[in-house]
């Protein structure tokens, strides 16, 4: 079978994981939806434990190539590499996972007042596209070396500026590098070839993987709050509850009172608890989720 071709409406579905810097955190995301993987001597194609789908390791630029291309039907990608390949896929889940910028950099000492120097300028990047759109609308008198990794080496004997991603910005500092421009956000997203997404069999086991991914990742932002309170302060106590939809509320042994549930953000526990004791809850207790299908 060739690129762009499609089998047949029970062949399995093909998905791409990624190879390197993504794969950890995508493969515990597999894991945790209950979703095995195992490798063995042939660890480009690994068997999961999800009937219908067949798996192969791919770098994540090939990836974004091969569903652009329809030998991939999904795959694990990141943001950057489909906009700079100008790829014609369908997100399907935003992981939020591994998140990076790509940024233009350039030495301190070549800068003033944060901007680049008013001459011609070498720009190195692995991202060619992303480069040349960034330089275009930053009207920069620049030449663009394309680079084959380690771009922060470059300047500043080999180049005035790069164009690279950075997550903490620990590289960039380290090589004594400042950023001058921010071109773009970018995560570990799950996309499909548009023509595996037009096919209803195909979708539906698409929207299947889906659902088990992103409970995961509602889960992780998610912890489960208990509280017991007296009839008087329930509903101070529900006021400021923030649930999915309304909390689970059951009486207490003698009518002593009730036990209030709810799946609340993790990042409001800081805020939650102390106002939740004002208003007269006790025994607290907060519980880490799975899963979360709403």
């Amino acid at each position: 079978m060739t690129p762009n071709q499609h089998p047949d409406a029970t062949a399995p579905l093909r998905l791409a994981l990624p190879k390197g810097r993504m794969q950890p955190a995508v493969f515990q995301l597999l894991a945790d939806a209950g979703i095995a993987l195992r490798q063995g001597s042939r660890e480009y194609r690994p068997t999961l434990d999800l009937p219908g789908f067949e798996a192969k390791v791919l770098k994540p630029q090939n990836i974004v190539e091969m569903l652009h291309l329809g030998s991939r039907d999904l795959g694990f990608a990141g943001a950057d590499w489909v906009r700079e390949l100008g790829a014609d896929l369908v997100e399907v889940l935003d992981t939020g996972l591994d998140p990076v910028q790509i940024v233009a950099a350039a030495p301190r000492a070549l800068l003033a007042a944060g901007r680049l120097p008013a001459r011609p300028l070498v720009v190195a990047s692995e991202y060619t596209e992303l480069a040349r759109a960034w330089i275009r609308a930053a009207g920069l008198d620049a030449t663009l070396a394309r680079s084959y990794g380690a771009t922060e080496v470059f300047p500043p004997e080999d180049a005035d500026c790069i164009v690279d991603n950075t997550a903490s910005g620990a590289t960039l500092r380290a090589n004594d590098l400042e950023v001058v421009a921010v071109l773009m956000a970018s995560t570990t997203r799950l996309y499909a070839n548009p023509r595996a997404w037009a096919r209803p069999e195909r979708r539906a086991a698409i929207d299947r993987l889906a659902l088990l991914l992103g409970s995961v990742l509602d889960a992780r932002r998610r912890v489960m709050l208990e509280v017991n309170v007296a009839p008087e302060r329930l509903e101070a106590v529900c006021a400021i509850l923030p649930c999915m939809r309304e909390p689970t509320i059951a009486p207490l042994h003698g009518d002593a009172g009730y036990a209030v549930k709810a799946a609340v953000p993790r990042a409001d526990l800081p805020r939650l608890i102390p106002e939740i004791k004002a208003r007269g809850g006790t025994d607290l207790v907060v519980s880490q989720l799975a899963q979360i299908v709403s």
